[in-house]
């Protein structure tokens, strides 16, 4: 594989794509969002992409920062923690009942997602997605959430592939060595959600590994998500 061929042809299309329009991104500090940000700067330069740093709580943001300073794109950082909370008790109020974890979890995606919108709208720019084939093909992302954006420029990179190109990218060691994580709630990695290594993952989508219990548990991952990949149905009526 020419991961050099794969680069270019990302950032012409990038390019193509957004023309003299601004890019956001969440930068959450992991190595999809690193990736992202530096072929958008490579496309569009560097004055042209926005790097917002969401975080909830005290959650460090030194990672994003990393990623920032090193590319040299606009920074800036939005706390959602009072926007967060505010729903999180509307909704047990109404519940009346404590949600859990993954809703909140849920919550946070989809406020960062609007927050990024709404920066978008204000500069005339668009929202880039960070979202790798890995993760899109088994339903690992938050519907209207990190999966509502505008383009998906690395949705055809397995996560090995990602890894790979952050390399070549000149990403930061850090970033690349760090567990890779949502940063949904405090000590949360992806592996240990969906139970299996990115690389055992890759192996079952590749068609490497076609029997079981991991090929098993990444079917069902597939079936179970199938509605986060598909437009919303519209009923046909008869008028």
């Amino acid at each position: 594989m020419n991961y050099q061929d794969i680069i270019t042809s990302i950032e012409t299309q990038l390019r193509d794509y957004l023309g003299n329009g601004k890019a956001v991104i969440w930068i959450s500090g992991g190595i999809d969002s690193a990736v992202v940000a530096a072929l958008s700067a490579r496309a569009i330069g560097n004055k042209n992409v926005w790097g917002v740093s969401m975080p909830y709580g005290n959650q460090d943001t030194s990672d994003g920062q990393l990623v920032i300073d090193n590319l040299g794109i606009n920074g800036r950082e939005i706390n959602i923690s009072e926007e967060v909370n505010g729903n999180i008790r509307k909704l047990e109020q109404v519940l009346n009942r404590e949600i859990n974890q993954v809703t909140r979890g849920n919550l946070m995606a989809r406020e960062r997602m609007k927050v990024l919108y709404g920066f978008a709208n204000g500069l005339g720019g668009m929202v880039i997605g960070t979202g790798n084939k890995s993760e899109l093909e088994i339903g690992y992302f938050t519907k209207y959430g990190d999966g509502g954006v505008d383009i998906e420029p690395i949705g055809d990179l397995y996560k090995t592939e990602v890894f790979e190109v952050a390399r070549i990218l000149g990403i930061p060691q850090r970033i690349i060595d760090k567990k890779p994580s949502a940063g949904l709630w405090e000590g949360q990695t992806d592996e240990d959600e969906f139970r299996m290594t990115y690389k055992e993952l890759d192996a079952v989508l590749k068609g490497e590994l076609n029997q079981g219990k991991i090929y098993d548990k990444v079917q069902e991952l597939k079936r179970t998500s199938e509605h986060k990949r598909k437009t919303p149905s519209v009923f046909e009526v008869t008028k």
